[in-house]
């Protein structure tokens, strides 16, 4: 028996270094993320941010920092591993600043403008770092000028919604799936879903797709997060995916789902797009809002070390801890430390799981001043809401959402 447990043993380390290796290719080479996929409705109100708030968010595509500083907060602390992600949301600034909101809404609401590169020389580079500046003169003409015709065609999540498209055209889905997205009812909703698309969608072609590990890690989905899916979920990650779109589609309101119109179309339309990109939005951004926000190319952790007089009262923490506890664990210890340390009073953090549970928070140890304890004791959790406005999420791609409150000190 120890013979033949060898070998299956060795290949499912090889096949997890494999599939760590793609992920870490994926995410530390590319754009991974052209648009957030997080609700902020959900999140503001849990948040319920005020002109005192200081907030951390990891910065992802920026819509939903953006989203943030409409609340008025004091300051947005947009924070990235990946400066390409925060070289996006600079280019969002840029354009808030100099563009007026017609031509902004061409460039991210539509994903394509002619002309772009003339544009973006005269009016948006110059309002770029340097990182950036040199990040988007490589590519602004091929992202937002080409024969893709959308920006959000492009990146590694990008690359899966022209897999998307490309399933559509493949099973003649297309007029079905505008008549989708343009259902005026949930009965109508619910009747194309189930009536006109599932069945045709769910092919054996497109469920080998979904369990890929390489498909996956284009959505920035590590392999922790598929195990936990994998040993949390009954049916797996291909269940797991169909009752997510069954949700979507058929128990959620369609009509400002702009998460999956712009995946399935390549564009927004303006009743049907994030916060900044509606009019009335845009132009308070450009009143001074948006200057609110700073960009920052780190880690958590090592942005709150190097700032540590920044009192932090809120914080937004996505779901990246999924990855940090299978792969290094001492980093998500010294993440909350870190956190505990530049905490203002009446902190509320949320965070996002691939998994539906996500124990591992529980026994992190932390020094809680001087102290030691366990994370779980010095966090007051709100599960009941948290699965309550989790049901409502727009994206519904996540597990499991998170709402808790670090406890005042003694």
């Amino acid at each position: 028996m120890s013979i033949l447990k060898k070998p299956s043993i060795m290949f499912s380390r090889i096949s997890e270094w494999m599939s760590g290796r793609v992920f870490r290719i994926v995410h530390g080479n590319n754009l991974v993320y052209n648009t957030c996929w997080e609700d902020p409705r959900i999140d503001k109100q849990v948040l319920d941010l005020g002109a005192d708030d200081n907030l951390l968010v990891i910065t992802s595509a920026g819509c939903n920092t953006l989203s943030y500083a409409l609340t008025g907060l004091n300051h947005v602390y947009a924070v990235d591993m990946n400066p390409r992600q925060n070289a996006l949301l600079e280019l969002k600034i840029a354009g808030i600043r100099q563009l007026d909101y017609e031509t902004f809404f061409q460039m991210f609401g539509n994903g394509h403008v002619v002309g772009i590169k003339g544009l973006y020389e005269k009016r948006l580079r110059g309002e770029l770092s340097p990182w950036a500046r040199r990040y988007w003169d490589k590519r602004i003409k091929r992202y937002f000028d080409s024969k893709r015709k959308s920006f959000y065609f492009c990146g590694t999540t990008g690359a899966f919604a022209r897999i998307i498209n490309n399933i559509m055209d493949k099973y003649k889905l297309r007029g079905e799936a505008y008549e989708l997205l343009n259902a005026k009812t949930l009965d109508e909703q619910k009747e194309i879903w189930f009536g006109k698309v599932r069945d045709k969608l769910w092919s054996k072609f497109v469920k080998f797709l979904i369990n890929r590990d390489t498909t996956l890690s284009m959505l920035g989905v590590p392999k922790s997060q598929r195990k936990q899916i994998e040993t949390q979920y009954d049916g797996g990650v291909v269940k797991f995916v169909q009752d997510c779109l069954d949700a979507v589609f058929g128990e959620l309101p369609i009509q400002d789902n702009y998460f999956w119109r712009v995946y399935a179309t390549g564009s927004y339309t303006p009743s049907c797009c994030p916060e900044y990109l509606e009019e009335q939005n845009f132009a308070a951004l450009k009143s001074g809002l948006v200057d609110r926000i700073s960009t920052h190319s780190d880690t958590v952790e090592g942005f709150l070390r190097k700032n540590p007089d920044v009192k932090i009262s809120r914080f937004v923490l996505l779901d990246h801890m999924d990855w940090l506890s299978h792969h290094l664990y001492p980093a998500l210890v010294s993440e909350w430390e870190a956190i505990i340390a530049c905490a203002a009073e009446n902190t509320k953090i949320i965070w996002r799981s691939g998994g539906l549970r996500t124990e591992y928070i529980d026994t992190v140890p932390v020094d809680w001043y001087g102290e030691k304890k366990q994370l779980g004791e010095v966090l007051t959790m709100y599960p009941e809401r948290a699965t309550e406005l989790h049901k409502l999420d727009r994206v519904h791609t996540y597990g499991s959402f998170y709402i808790a409150d670090l406890q005042k000190r003694d």
